[in-house]
């Protein structure tokens, strides 16, 4: 692979590309994504702690917004490196451009996130697996789509997001391949989830062939059919979520009275080694002021350290060759593992947390079954008045295709899905509440 093609700033669906000069095609995609209602949804959508009372607790928003920060970070750092080190690229980029494209594929790194986080993921998987209604639906699709529906992932709905309603919000081929951190399909059976890449899959069935367009512009390593090697920045942009769900999962939890005050000290201070001053610390007050100190200290130092592995190890990430996360391989790993270990013992199976993700693989099963029957008998023409009415709950667009019989059973199914998984978790919960009439 090399860095000409790697940094296209053509956009997918678009023959030409036009240039503003206030603004570069990457910071066009940044504002794209910040500006569309399936970013603005985040808000409300569930990070660790579902449906949080406490006002300093993240949302999904905001870890995107944290995310992109830490990214553009990332990217400018390397890029700063990358133009000395190729004088032929600075004639085109700058390292902001490079920061700029890492900073847009964080931001949109969570788009296709349903309600309920990881449990909703599991929960709209869970009801083609294993309810009634929703096994019977097998015989109607492909085998591959058969297999995207019973492994919903997070990361495949966001590109489909990114790309939907054909081209979707047409960002540039930079950003597409920078945000796409598993550049395989679900039904890829040679998967070594060993490799960093290959542990999840990055694109449905439906999207397979503008995931390979977006592949081949960028020049990314064909393996086999349809599945790729990685995009470069697209380990910048893993490095910027582990960096920001590990520190600020664990600044949340202290926040809370999940973790103690000292724990979290200690935790941090093992990423800050020498630079962790005890007396600096106790000059300070306040829990917000203590913790928020060595969170940006701590960031700072993993954001250098992941900068180093990724330009060590530039001429392996160009050829392929490469495929672990930056994070495990920088000297901080072992003192980041500690905060994963500590944060799946007390955080993320908090009884508060499990409690509400409970509640999805009640919740988002329900809305399937009731959104995927009207949807079925809406194609087939037998549709009840209660079908129609909640044919009305959907967006236009996607009534219109089910209305007219413009798609078949894997389209409206993924359509339905593209509804659910797009809802906030409160109003997932709202409208199963209506629909089952426990709340007028």
């Amino acid at each position: 692979m090399n860095w000409s093609q790697l940094l296209s700033s053509d956009r997918v669906g678009k023959k030409s590309q036009s240039f503003e000069q206030a603004r570069s095609a990457f910071e066009q995609d940044y504002d794209r994504i910040i500006f569309s209602h399936p970013f603005r949804r985040l808000q409300d959508k569930t990070q660790v702690h579902p449906l949080p009372e406490h006002d300093f607790v993240h949302t999904r928003l905001t870890h995107s917004l944290e995310v992109s920060s830490v990214g553009r970070s990332l990217g400018k750092k390397a890029g700063e490196v990358l133009l000395q080190r190729h004088p032929d690229l600075a004639t085109r980029y700058s390292l902001f451009d490079i920061g700029a494209i890492v900073a847009a594929a964080s931001l949109a790194h969570d788009l296709g996130n349903p309600p309920f986080g990881h449990a909703g993921e599991d929960a709209i998987s869970d009801f083609f697996r294993y309810h009634p209604e929703g096994k019977a639906l097998q015989q109607h699709v492909s085998a591959a789509e058969w297999h995207d529906l019973t492994n919903f992932e997070g990361n495949a709905q966001g590109f489909r997001i990114l790309n939907k309603n054909q081209y979707g919000l047409k960002l540039t081929y930079a950003t597409l391949g920078a945000f796409t951190k598993y550049p395989c399909p679900s039904y890829f059976d040679g998967r070594d989830k060993s490799k960093r890449s290959q542990k999840k899959f990055g694109f449905f069935q439906h999207e397979q062939e503008i995931f390979d367009d977006v592949a081949r512009q960028l020049g990314l390593i064909n393996i086999q059919d349809h599945v790729w090697k990685r995009h470069p920045l697209a380990f910048l942009v893993e490095a910027a979520d582990d960096i920001c769900y590990s520190i600020i999962d664990l600044e949340d939890a202290c926040v809370l009275g999940l973790v103690s005050m000292e724990e979290t000290v200690d935790l941090l201070a093992a990423i800050l080694k020498d630079d962790f001053k005890r007396d600096k610390l106790d000059r300070l007050t306040g829990i917000h002021q203590k913790i928020g100190t060595l969170r940006a200290m701590a960031i700072n130092k993993l954001i250098l350290e992941c900068t180093a592995i990724f330009l060590d190890n530039e001429a392996s990430l160009l050829a392929g060759t490469f495929d672990v996360a930056l994070t495990d391989q920088c000297p901080s790993h072992e003192a980041l593992e500690a905060i994963i270990a500590l944060s799946v013992k007390k955080i993320y199976r908090a009884r508060h947390v499990t409690e509400i993700e409970a509640s999805g693989h009640e919740v988002l099963p329900g809305l399937l079954h009731e959104f995927v029957q009207a949807g079925q008998r809406t194609l087939q023409k037998t549709s009840t008045a209660k079908d129609n009415n909640l044919i009305r709950l959907m967006p236009e667009e996607i009534a219109e295709a089910l209305r007219n019989g413009a798609c078949d059973t894997g389209t409206m199914l993924r359509l339905v899905i593209d509804f659910i998984s797009g809802m906030t978790d409160k109003y997932a919960i709202s409208l199963y509440q209506r629909i089952k009439g426990f709340k007028i």
